[in-house]
């Protein structure tokens, strides 16, 4: 029986985000998509949901939920099988960066949050080879279904998240870190930093897409993921 797949979306997306990937590897794996937005904490976040989740099983994390997959392995490391970290980091957030996300919860919860969407996911970092118009409307409706308490909470856990540098480096399960080529949020080089960490790890850079391959070039994440599973446990 394979192990059951755990996929964390990142920030204002719901299930829709990974629907290529559910349509392809439910076919072989028990696949959940697990919810980030009820909590202001990523520990609390990671807390609620391995309450929830099998006992065992192997954890994809993308962007805000690769932050939170970080923290499940730091509290829980004998229950995920394997990582995948996509489109992501490990770093905490700078007090000058975290002070720039004030005025984007003021303008979230004043009704402008389509606005502020459009600056935490501009376009640019979407591959402009992929299907762009298409794609940034369905995160608009995604971000329009969550609301804009769902936006202060996930930007609330951003500000306060915790380095993850030390959890990386115990890392000692089959570890993909995947990013795509024309991501400007989370780009390459903090992607090599982090597979750097990992013992183990492989890398992975997806030329054709940006923050968003899981749309915007689903079938090949889809056989990257596949490897992934298809990977042996490493010894200990």
């Amino acid at each position: 029986m394979t192990e059951p797949l755990v996929l964390l979306p990142g920030m204002m997306c719901d299930a829709r985000v990974f629907l290529p990937q559910i349509t392809d590897l439910a076919r072989d794996h028990a696949v959940t998509v697990a919810p980030v937005s009820g909590a202001e904490r990523v520990e609390e976040l990671a807390s609620s949901l391995l309450t929830l989740l099998p006992s065992k099983f192997a954890l994809a994390g993308h962007s805000f939920g690769g932050i939170v997959a970080l923290e499940i392995l730091r509290r829980a490391p004998g229950r995920v099988s394997r990582i995948a970290l996509m489109n992501t980091t490990p770093l905490p957030e700078s007090p000058a960066y975290a002070a720039t996300r004030e005025p984007r919860i003021v303008a979230a919860r004043s009704g402008r949050l389509s606005q502020v969407m459009h600056e935490e996911l501009p376009p640019s970092a979407l591959a402009p080879m992929s299907d762009r118009k298409a794609i940034m409307a369905l995160v608009e409706d995604m971000a329009d279904h969550m609301g804009a308490d769902v936006f202060v909470r996930q930007t609330r856990a951003l500000q306060r998240r915790r380095d993850q540098q030390a959890t990386l480096r115990q890392i000692r399960q089959p570890a993909l870190v995947l990013t795509g080529a024309y991501d400007t949020i989370t780009p390459v080089k903090r992607h090599e930093f982090m597979a750097e960490l990992i013992p183990y790890a492989e890398l992975r850079v997806i030329e054709e897409a940006g923050h968003l391959p899981s749309l915007e070039t689903p079938e090949e994440l889809n056989a990257i993921l596949r490897a992934w599973l298809r990977q042996p446990l490493v010894l200990r």
